[in-house]
């Protein structure tokens, strides 16, 4: 998987949900991981595509509603647009 596959299907998935609505990244790991492999080990890399989309002001990454690293450990993260900017492009 790419990670130009990845950022495709955040977007994707953000989409589909309702403004200000987030998704897991284990969500978008799932929707990729080719049938027999671990979503699991697709999470390193989805987390790595989500904080570089975040560094890039294309994505909100957040723990407990707090902006976040999202390759720091610490729990949970959710992934969210960017307010006021329903595509997710920065522009």
């Amino acid at each position: 998987m790419t990670d130009a596959d990845i950022e495709a299907q955040i977007f994707a998935l953000l989409a589909q949900r309702s403004q200000g609505a987030t998704i897991c990244p284990s969500e978008v790991a799932r929707a990729l991981a080719p049938e027999g492999d671990s979503w699991r080990e697709q999470m390193p890399q989805v987390r790595q595509v989500a904080q570089a989309l975040a560094q890039q002001r294309r994505l909100r990454v957040t723990r407990s509603g707090v902006p976040v690293n999202a390759t720091a450990p610490g729990g949970p993260i959710r992934l969210g647009l960017v307010r006021g900017d329903p595509g997710g492009e920065s522009r």
